[in-house]
């Protein structure tokens, strides 16, 4: 019934857990295709081990290099009809595989299952970590998680379940796109899968100091404003009205940079006035008073400052034609 799709480089320090966790499920019709991405530790003799002992754990090597090329690997290997991701230092609550395929059931195809997350470490969690999960907690109870999508990735990785055909449908893992969970987040919403959440908390994340995304070259830009150009021109731009970005930081800054890669028209305003006349990259930054001026515009918004954004949002709603965008 599902397939439990892994990568792992290196990963002999939690691994164990990580694996304990699978086989303890409350649903057992599963099957796992673990990749190992080239690990230079006991990874391998782990995998091995646990193979021995449960049928239903099948271990590959990656016969080419990263997450993307792993992942893509043990899908073309499966065969279930419910698909998941795991992190390999990451922990599933009892009946995660349960009340997922139960919903996907329920609901049928074109269903995006997702659950409840919670960060855990044997070291000091830091607070942005807990507001992350508690952000992503409160979009996932509301079916909400795509309305903030541009801000940060709102689907929580490896705590989303899917019917095989919409995964292949979203394009599943050919795309050599990273950050590679908020890619495919971005493609779930493109054809248009339908979020239904499961109030529990099902997936458990480690935060640890070699954490791939504390480490790895591809994630530790977080802005991924390139991505998020990129998604925004192919499904909510649309050219015949005026384009906005507001914002004259460093973040909007990058924005306008992939903006003008893309030869995308757009006025740019800030209300802040030291900012206002100045001409940055060919556009000249002009005063939020613009936004009086115009019809069914769309604005993206990127203000660093969270105590501006409501005051700046509310500037954007009284105008009743626009649509905003919080790229943050």
């Amino acid at each position: 019934m599902i397939s439990i799709l892994i990568s792992v480089k290196n990963g002999a320090v939690f691994l164990p857990a990580c694996l304990d966790s699978i086989r303890v499920q409350s649903f057992s019709d599963w099957e796992l295709l673990i990749v190992n991405d080239h690990s230079d530790d006991g990874t391998q003799e782990i995998l091995s081990n646990y193979a021995s002992l449960d049928p239903r754990i099948n271990v590959y090597q990656n016969p080419g290099s990263g997450i993307i090329d792993a992942l893509h690997f043990a899908y073309q290997q499966s065969g279930g009809k419910h698909i998941t991701r795991m992190d390999a230092d990451d922990l599933m609550t009892a009946r995660k595989l349960e009340l997922m395929s139960e919903t996907l059931v329920t609901h049928g195809p074109g269903t995006l299952a997702v659950g409840l997350v919670e960060y855990f470490s044997e070291t000091n969690l830091g607070e942005g970590y807990k507001k992350y999960a508690d952000w992503l907690n409160e979009l996932t109870l509301a079916s909400a998680n795509f309305e903030d999508l541009y801000k940060e990735c709102s689907i929580p990785s490896a705590c989303w379940m899917v019917h095989r055909e919409d995964l292949d449908r979203a394009g599943h893992f050919r795309a050599k796109v990273y950050p590679e969970d908020y890619d495919l987040a971005f493609r779930f919403r493109k054809v248009g899968l339908k979020i239904k959440p499961i109030p529990e908390v099902l997936h458990l994340w480690r935060d640890h100091a070699d954490r791939a995304s504390r480490n790895d070259p591809h994630y530790l830009d977080n802005r991924f404003s390139e991505l998020k150009v990129s998604h925004f021109i192919d499904f909510d731009y649309n050219a015949q009205q005026p384009l906005v970005l507001w914002g004259a930081g460093q973040r909007a800054k990058d924005l306008a940079k992939h903006l003008l890669k893309k030869k995308v028209n757009f006025r740019w305003i800030t209300n802040n006035k030291k900012k206002i006349g100045k001409d940055i990259y060919g556009v000249l930054i002009e005063s939020y008073d613009l936004l009086g001026e115009l019809e069914q515009a769309q604005v993206i918004i990127n203000i660093s400052a969270t105590d501006a954004r409501p005051m700046i949002e509310q500037a954007v709603k009284a105008h009743s034609s626009f649509a905003f965008f919080h790229f943050c």
